[in-house]
């Protein structure tokens, strides 16, 4: 079975370097989509993490972001605390994108970091942080989690 084009799935262990590079998975470089031609987008996630979209899937997402009215100023800060900490990158020839400071300070990556596929989009993750937040999965009310689940389970 293969994946659609830009689909991402899994869970990897890497380092950034002290220039502020990763690798990105080579499952993940794979079924990256020839029309993005090796960019990707960075941006903050919600939680404490870096978001890598692939530049096809950001340019949906800008188009979304476009539809908001700029006269409501939760969509405008909703829209500026989204697109002002994104960045186009390239993927090097080692298969690696760079992160700027501001993206390893916000989400406290130092070293090693966890790279999850998420379906469309990528998260860089901080692996003691994303422990806290899985320790905190108990906490969730899992009919919330049941009524997700009859919405998408076949």
């Amino acid at each position: 079975m293969t994946l659609n084009k830009n689909t991402f799935i899994g869970e990897y262990s890497y380092t950034i370097d002290a220039k502020g590079r990763i690798n990105i998975p080579s499952k993940f470089r794979n079924s990256l989509s020839k029309d993005n031609k090796s960019s990707l987008v960075v941006t903050r996630g919600m939680d404490k993490c870096v978001w890598v979209y692939p530049l096809i899937v950001w340019k949906s997402i800008e188009d979304e972001l476009r539809k908001l009215s700029s006269l409501s100023s939760i969509n405008r800060s909703f829209i500026r605390n989204t697109v002002r900490h994104a960045s186009i990158t390239k993927l090097d020839k080692q298969g690696r994108i760079s992160l700027n400071q501001n993206l390893i300070s916000f989400s406290s990556i130092t070293k090693n970091a966890l790279i999850i596929g998420m379906v469309n989009k990528i998260e860089i993750w901080d692996p003691s942080y994303l422990l806290k937040i899985d320790n905190n999965f108990n906490d969730i009310d899992s009919t919330q989690f049941d009524e997700l689940s009859d919405k998408i389970i076949l």
